[in-house]
């Protein structure tokens, strides 16, 4: 992957509509797509913001699935946990709409595509454990998914794999007594 160069973005408010003009982001999005295309699926995918500012975390997002669907033109986000709320983005040379609703679950994310197709993300907020965000997405990346958005979280929290306290089975025998076998060993 080519490094992207970055700038500051700036916010232009006019007429009570807040664009944000921001290059693409520097980082690759955190980011799981269902990867066989199946068009019955609760989710296409999960996704994991490092922050709540669109004009950050946005960009890479919409050119990460612009590369697997299509252009985006629009997104539809819950009205909580975005700060600010830009109601347009700059991306690629081209603007998008943003959506800000109260209805909108604060776990999912709809982006529509240029050819009137759609992906729904579930969202991962940023504050979240590295081993429940993966799990999350991993499961919501699954076409056979049948849990909601707004469940997700919570159902794979709860699964013991999950928990801070799980070992992989190297750890368990590190901690038992066993060692592992380096090359580096006579």
């Amino acid at each position: 992957m080519t490094p992207i160069a970055t700038t500051t973005a700036s916010i232009t408010t006019t007429a009570s509509i807040t664009t944000s003009s921001s290059p693409p982001a520097a980082s690759t999005p955190r980011l799981r797509l269902e990867p066989t295309g199946a068009t019955r699926t609760l989710l296409d995918g999960g996704w994991w913001p490092r922050s709540t500012d669109p004009a950050e975390e946005l960009p890479g997002l919409v050119l990460a699935i612009d590369k697997v669907h299509g252009p985006i033109t629009r997104l539809i986000l819950s009205s909580d946990g975005w700060n600010p709320r830009p109601r347009r983005l700059a991306v690629a040379g081209r603007r998008l709409r943003l959506g800000y609703f109260t209805s909108q679950p604060a776990d999912l994310l709809i982006a529509r595509c240029d050819d009137g197709g759609r992906v729904d993300l579930l969202v991962v907020p940023p504050h979240t454990p590295s081993s429940t965000a993966e799990a999350a997405m991993a499961v919501a990346a699954t076409a056979g998914n049948r849990v909601h958005a707004q469940h997700l979280l919570a159902a794979v929290a709860s699964t013991p794999a999950t928990h801070a306290d799980h070992k992989l089975p190297e750890q368990v025998w590190e901690t038992e007594g066993g060692h592992l076998h380096t090359t580096d060993s006579p």
